[in-house]
């Protein structure tokens, strides 16, 4: 039996394991949080490597994107530079794959339309691939990245914005320390803050990294769209609650649970028997044609 687990940042209370089928391999996945401690996240990468067949850097990007250049979180390399022997990925490879083919899926095969939404995308840099093709289906998208990541009232509207203020500020905000930019630890439990309503009151589809949309998720979003994943059961039950029509998730549910990209592209890896420098994005894509892979749609409300 393969192991996969994904060593996260995130709360513990987040935490999920199944065992599952993956073409005709068994497969353990399990995601652990170290609810924000970083040195507790660096002795559990080096207890996992060598003992596990992949791992997931979880709750934190190695890289963010913009227009085609990467650039690495300081923070995040730390973690990495642990693991010497398991592969370990951090999901970004799958969301420039996976997370392309999602929106086109929706868009051609799903039945459901965006290309007449107006998207808040919470944040792009982390998600460039879902931007992008968002952006190529003809969505009118306001770039939240500013206001989300950083606090700073200041959405953008156009692709061309985001991309010159994506190479102007990630070469700074990468050196910053993640608990800046990012919810980790008993923070992703804290209770929405309703200071940007507007920004979703004017939306259809609210899109990007699931803590990042409940970070300031009001309490009526009655028709909304959320495109998303890593969503647990409580997760489901409160977004239907809050009025949310559809919930979609680009990584597949598995008993109640959609894991992150992280984890899902651990287990890819494992499949492929690649380092993550050997896959290639075809690689991905084949191996998911052949898992027959199809994003959740569920309708809450």
């Amino acid at each position: 039996m393969k192991r996969v687990v994904s060593a996260s940042l995130g709360s513990s209370k987040r935490n999920h394991q199944v065992i599952t089928n993956l073409l005709d391999e068994e497969f353990t996945i399990e995601r652990i949080g170290t609810d924000g401690d970083f040195d507790k996240a660096k002795a559990m990468l080096r207890s996992l490597d060598g003992n596990v067949d992949a791992i997931g850097l979880g709750g934190i990007d190695l890289y963010l994107y913009a227009d085609g250049k990467r650039y690495a979180i300081r923070d995040a390399k730390k973690l990495y530079d642990v693991v010497l022997k398991t592969p370990v990925v951090d999901g970004s490879g799958l969301k420039n794959t996976l997370e392309r083919e999602v929106v086109r899926y929706l868009a051609h095969d799903a039945g459901l339309s965006l290309s007449d939404k107006k998207v808040l995308m919470v944040s792009a840099v982390d998600r460039f691939g879902m931007a992008e093709s968002l952006h190529e289906l003809g969505c009118d998208i306001l770039f939240g990245d500013l206001i989300f990541a950083l606090n700073l009232p200041i959405p953008i509207h156009t692709m061309r914005s985001f991309r010159v203020l994506a190479k102007a500020l990630l070469p700074i905000v990468t050196k910053l320390p993640f608990k800046i930019l990012y919810p980790t630890g008993s923070k992703q439990e804290k209770e929405p803050s309703e200071s940007y309503t507007r920004y979703y009151r004017d939306a259809d589809v609210i899109a990007g990294d699931y803590l990042f949309v409940r970070k300031y998720m009001p309490r009526d979003m009655k028709g909304k769209w959320i495109l998303t994943n890593t969503t647990t059961a409580a997760d489901v039950a409160d977004l239907k609650e809050r009025g949310v029509e559809y919930l979609i998730t680009t990584t597949p549910v598995f008993n109640g649970r959609s894991f992150g990209t992280n984890v899902l592209e651990a287990a890819l890896l494992a499949l492929l028997g690649k380092s993550w420098e050997e896959v290639t994005p075809q690689d991905y894509l084949d191996v998911l044609k052949k898992l027959d892979y199809k994003p959740r749609i569920e309708k809450l409300n």
